[in-house]
């Protein structure tokens, strides 16, 4: 299922030829830029008007990777007409489309975002919203039709939750990523409660809003992500796009960024009318590749562990033998028989509801015996739910978390979300959390540790004081 572009015809042309035309035209009167990109451009800031606004400005951005091999656009956009609270939101539909054709989503990068940070799927937030629409036909004139996409709206964050999305976003980055911004920047004029110099609409207040924005714009130059959001909070700048900038500078920061800005309008800039306007920016940047975490398994790796775990649990389920634990081993990939902790997690596709979940914490044996052992835990022996019929089996989800050991922190000041998992002891009651269990419920750290207390049956914020805590990392993938 597609989800079709709701702008097209309004905001930008609706036909192909209309489309090709518009940008031909912007090509053929495009000048010197302020500034020449860096080599090997991975990262854009778009504005998102209307085309008549701001299409030619954008497109002095999109023109520095036309006929680059992207396998994948990963788009961070604002969101302008739905309240979204410590989520990214990408839609449920596989494919996105405006005239010039389908662009697939890409399901399995999705997927493991999801894992890493808080994800929610809408596809209404995505039909009402223009922030990411507007950049789907300008990345298929420049990128043709090999890519995928990723669009993800957000509204606002909390710290944990940003740095949360932050860490995503730098260990899932990689050379075949392109990261769009989408972002207009000052918005100006009293019906946007923003006109500290005055609405005469005369040439020194586009002057004074230009120089704002030239400041703004410097913190992401230097890939300052404190200096900006500072900077926004100090002068109120209407940067509708601040949440998804601040969110790629604390991803790739001052020593692993380059970012250049190529034109800068404004839509008055025809009129010269300046009691109302929004400002357009289109930059280009370069950030580095490999900040995140390396993973342990490879792709053969992780469907063998995923098939051990399969048909561990369909045996169980169905009373047939088990799997031969000699063969398991004999066959299993090298990376595999590594002794780990592992936790096997059962959800139901549909809905995403828990089903069951069991694992061992230390590493004990070789891995793959591990995800055998407590896949079968996990769909018969988990207390809280009743074991798994057969009729469920084609309708769950296997993920596997594959555990380094746990060590100790000095306190729950020292877990970092959506890297670490945690532990909880106090007075002989414990509990344990998953890396993912903060990233899917979208809770930040005192949050996270009022539920980690409940579940050792602990009051609720009895981890404020007089508990111990230990910290570890996994390495997660699922069916």
């Amino acid at each position: 299922m597609a989800l079709i572009s709701t702008i097209a015809g309004s905001w930008y042309p609706g036909t192909e030829q209309s489309i090709r035309d518009t940008a031909a035209r912007w090509e053929a009167v495009a000048t010197a830029d302020e500034a020449a990109p860096p080599e090997g451009v991975n990262l854009l800031i778009l504005p998102h008007a209307g085309w008549a606004y701001s299409g030619e400005t954008a497109w002095r951005a999109v023109r520095t990777v036309k006929g680059a091999k992207f396998r994948r656009v990963v788009i961070l956009a604002p969101s302008h007409r739905a309240w979204i609270e410590n989520r990214l939101v990408a839609p449920e539909a596989d494919a996105v489309s405006t005239p010039l054709g389908e662009i697939p989503i890409d399901r399995d990068w999705l997927d493991r975002l999801a894992l890493v940070a808080p994800v929610a799927r809408n596809n209404r937030v995505h039909d009402a919203e223009h922030s990411a629409q507007i950049e789907y036909p300008l990345l298929q004139l420049a990128l043709g039709d090999g890519f995928s996409i990723v669009p993800l709206v957000m509204g606002s964050f909390g710290q944990d939750q940003m740095g949360m999305c932050a860490r995503a976003l730098t260990r899932l980055m990689d050379e075949d990523t392109l990261l769009v911004i989408s972002s207009d920047f000052t918005h100006y004029g009293s019906d946007f409660s923003y006109a500290p110099y005055g609405t005469d609409g005369d040439e020194e207040v586009r002057e004074q809003v230009a120089a704002t924005d030239a400041k703004a714009f410097d913190f992401i130059a230097a890939g300052d992500a404190d200096g900006f959001a500072a900077f926004v909070k100090r002068t109120g700048a209407t940067i509708c796009g601040r949440v998804p900038i601040e969110l790629a500078l604390r991803a790739f920061p001052k020593d692993a960024s380059s970012i250049v800005r190529l034109r800068y309008a404004t839509s008055s800039d025809p009129d010269r009318d300046f009691s109302r306007f929004v400002c357009y920016l289109a930059a280009a940047g370069r950030v580095r590749i490999g900040g995140g975490a390396e993973e342990l398994f490879s792709a053969d790796d992780r469907a063998y562990l995923l098939r051990v775990a399969r048909e561990s649990l369909e045996r169980a389920v169905r009373r047939e033998p088990r799997l031969d634990a000699k063969k398991l081993v004999e066959d299993a990939p090298k990376a595999t028989l590594a002794k780990m902790g592992a936790f096997v997690t059962l959800n139901e596709k549909d809905t995403g509801a828990l089903r069951g979940c069991i694992g061992e914490m230390l590493p004990m044996r070789p891995l793959v015996e591990a995800v055998a052992a407590r896949a079968v835990d996990s769909a018969l022996r988990d207390p809280r739910f009743s074991p798994v019929r057969e009729r469920e089996l084609a309708g769950l989800r296997v993920e596997i978390s594959a555990l380094t050991p746990p060590c100790p922190v000095a306190s729950w000041h020292d877990i970092v979300l959506g890297r670490d998992g945690m532990t909880i002891e106090k007075d002989g009651a414990f509990a344990v959390f998953l890396p993912q269990v903060a990233p899917e419920q979208g809770w930040d750290l005192p949050t996270t540790l009022t539920h980690l207390s409940m579940k050792a049956g602990l009051d609720a914020d009895a981890w404020r004081e007089g508990a111990s805590f230990e910290t570890f990392q996994a390495e997660v993938f699922h069916e």
